[in-house]
């Protein structure tokens, strides 16, 4: 035990090497990360103020949790699709409903450069969702998935850093209760008009209070 002790690398010298990391390269958890370079903004200043990099992160698997479809979910990522690049695609897999052409026309979305995919099994719904992700050719990926298990999600979540590629997986409140490997999880519900933003999870403090966005 006391020749262990005798070797162990002090605090000072340790302080030493993360002061000579380059900024941003150590995350505290009492600070919000700064990765703007790797971020799009997500077009509600609120929103972006909060999350870390100011925007939706550029790889990563995003969770959006809510009771049920249609409170607002595609509103708030429409500023993003609406901006996306022309020659990327926008991939839908297995949406609960369909998505209403006119309005996202209405807000810029290139309707030429979306896919809609159904696939017949829930396993393939993964496979497809990943495929897309990780093809580098998408400007989003945005997937419900029936039940997804943990070794699903850290494939998604592998898929949108090969890609760059943002993944907004859709997921019952329910889900909120469980472990996830997605860089970002905030909990959705209409609030009078509005929707109201928890975030459940990000690379920071938690947020004290809910966000309040004005929606479509």
């Amino acid at each position: 035990m006391a020749a262990s002790l005798r070797h162990a690398p002090s605090a000072a010298p340790l302080a030493a090497v993360l002061d000579a990391l380059p900024a941003g390269s150590v995350w505290q958890a009492s600070r919000i990360a700064d990765h703007a370079d790797t971020c799009h903004p997500s077009g509600f200043a609120a929103l972006d103020r909060e999350l870390p990099g100011g925007g939706w992160p550029a790889g990563a698997l995003i969770e959006l949790l809510l009771d049920q479809p249609g409170v607002g979910e595609l509103s708030l990522l429409l500023p993003l699709l609406g901006g996306a690049p022309a020659e990327r695609w926008i991939t839908l897999v297995s949406p609960p409903l369909l998505p209403y052409a006119p309005a996202l026309a209405d807000a810029g979305v290139a309707l030429s450069r979306l896919l809609l995919v159904r696939p017949p099994q829930a396993r393939d719904a993964v496979w497809a969702a990943r495929q897309a992700a990780a093809s580098g050719s998408c400007a989003a990926v945005l997937a419900w998935l029936h039940m997804p298990d943990n070794t699903a999600l850290r494939r998604l979540q592998l898929a949108a850093e090969a890609g760059a590629t943002p993944l907004f997986l859709f997921r019952p409140l329910a889900a909120a209760r469980q472990s996830s490997p997605a860089a970002l999880r905030l909990c959705l519900t209409p609030a009078a008009g509005q929707l109201r933003v928890d975030i459940l999870k990000r690379r920071g403090p938690p947020l004290a209070r809910p966000l309040l966005l004005p929606i479509r």
